[in-house]
């Protein structure tokens, strides 16, 4: 692998960005306008009707966003016209062959001008609907690898995957491909085709049925959970990601391909700034939950590893870094784990500590100007005793219910009904992510230290591209950092 000076590459070039609107693709663009104005042009993929609804969602989801402050403080009066120049909106869809280009001289300028595609576009909901999930984490990638062969200049795809693609396999987990066909369990006969015409089918039932439009949603969700656990993959989330992987292995042909697979992405360790978020993710419900006083009891192993945080800027600069070490590679495929459980391993335990710490010295303060006094979670460490606990409140709802006098037994009908309601999702909710609260793999991650190490030899500005998790002091983090960041962009 030759690796050299980042900025130098990424001068004069053109990337394709797909999913431009997702977390990861706008601290991407950013990082990549900030650090290099040089750049020559990205074309920015996202999912809209025309122009005019593209340029809306620019405004609104990517550039009017506090990550990029630094950036407007930085141009001052000329950011708009920057972003003008250096960035073509593409209005389209990766779940449609062509990315659902309409305009064929934009189309013909993208294949005869780019040099790199970053694919990020994804649904990264573990519920998702199948037929979505499919449409995008699966043959969205095939629609962009065939995209990709019809660009002339194009050095590398980089496509950005999830480390749990491994299911639930504990031990020691490698960066190695997925093939066609495989599953988690040897069962044999996954076939994305047949997928799709399952998904079909059942829609053509529940249209015969006449089932309602949250029927058919509730229908899609519970078949792709179904389909998921036929071949050893927890959730639709990580099965389709991981059907997206084999389609990629499978047709890239001679194009040089990187896979990045980070782990549970967070806020951001330093650049552009410390903490910035967006959206409740993963593990950080927990930390909204707790702080707000409504999470008082935790289902888990708090002496499990837990490899949920990787700050999102160190997961971008993975991306750059690999980018650059495989754009003079013909026929190259490689897949880089970003994480944390091998080098830097954290665990559950430390996350309750740290929870508790900032929220007992800084609680949240309620609509009504109160702090929320919070206190250490109860811990369930198994399924059968956290089903015990949901039992019991169960029986104590049905137990209110008879005591109720006959003035207030129609306000205890509608609680029970509404708290019944919540409970079954709740237990839905637990059920998708209970292999993650007990897992017990660590994601080995040597070819990214190998990457790391040819970026230290190589020339790479590793002062602005870092990606060692061994840096991050992950007490610090937590306390000054990502709570705070959390508290800030995301606490309502």
């Amino acid at each position: 692998m030759e690796l050299g000076s980042v900025l130098h590459f990424l001068q004069d070039k053109t990337i394709l960005v797909t999913g431009a609107t997702g977390f990861l693709a706008k601290i991407l663009v950013e990082k990549i306008l900030r650090v290099q104005p040089n750049v020559k042009k990205l074309f920015l993929l996202l999912r809209a009707a025309d122009t005019k609804s593209a340029t809306h969602r620019l405004h609104n989801e990517i550039i009017g966003k506090d990550l990029f402050r630094l950036l407007k403080e930085k141009l001052g009066g000329n950011f708009n016209s920057f972003i003008s120049e250096k960035s073509t909106l593409v209005p389209g869809d990766i779940s449609q062959e062509g990315l659902g280009l309409k305009d064929s001289i934009l189309r013909e300028e993208i294949c005869n001008q780019t040099d790199v595609i970053i694919n990020l576009a994804a649904t990264t909901n573990f519920d998702e609907r199948y037929d979505v999930a499919l449409g995008l984490n699966t043959f969205g990638v095939k629609h962009v690898i065939n995209f990709a062969k019809q660009c002339v200049k194009l050095k590398v795809l980089v496509h950005v995957s999830t480390a749990y693609v491994s299911g639930e396999r504990g031990g020691l987990i490698l960066e190695t491909p997925y093939h066609l066909g495989d599953s988690l369990n040897e069962v044999a006969g996954l076939d994305m085709e047949a997928e799709n015409r399952i998904i079909h089918n059942r829609l053509n039932e529940l249209r015969e049925e006449g089932a309602t439009a949250d029927e058919v949603k509730m229908a899609m969700k519970d078949l792709g959970i179904n389909r998921a656990k036929v071949y050893g993959w927890p959730n639709t989330y990580v099965f389709t990601k991981a059907m997206g992987e084999m389609i990629l292995e499978d047709l890239k042909g001679n194009l040089p391909v990187v896979i990045v697979r980070p782990t549970i992405v967070t806020s951001t360790y330093k650049e552009p700034f410390p903490g910035w978020a967006e959206g409740v993710r993963t593990i950080d419900s927990l930390a909204v939950a707790y702080g707000k006083g409504k999470l008082t009891c935790f289902l888990g192993d708090l002496k499990s590893l837990v490899d949920v945080q990787i700050p999102a800027d160190m997961v971008v600069n993975a991306m750059l870094v690999a980018m650059v070490g495989h754009a003079k590679e013909g026929n190259d495929y490689s897949i880089y784990h970003v994480g944390s459980s091998v080098r830097n391993p954290l665990r559950y335990e430390n996350l309750q500590e740290y929870g508790f710490k900032y929220f007992t010295a800084k609680p949240w303060i309620n609509k009504d100007g109160k702090p929320i006094k919070v206190g250490k979670c109860r811990v369930l460490n198994n399924m059968d005793s956290f089903r015990r606990y949901m039992f019991i409140r169960y029986l104590l709802l049905l137990k209110g219910l008879e005591l109720a006098n006959t003035a207030f037994c129609q306000y205890f009908q509608e609680t029970y009904l509404e708290l019944n309601r919540k409970i079954q999702i709740v237990m839905r909710l637990v059920d998708i992510y209970r292999p993650y609260l007990f897992f017990s793999g660590a994601f080995d991650d040597m070819n990214t230290e190998k990457l790391r190490m040819a970026a230290r030899e190589g020339g790479v500005e590793t002062d602005l591209f870092y990606f060692d998790p061994k840096d991050i002091d992950w007490e610090h983090y937590f306390m000054n950092i990502h709570i705070p960041g959390i508290v800030k962009y995301i606490f309502k």
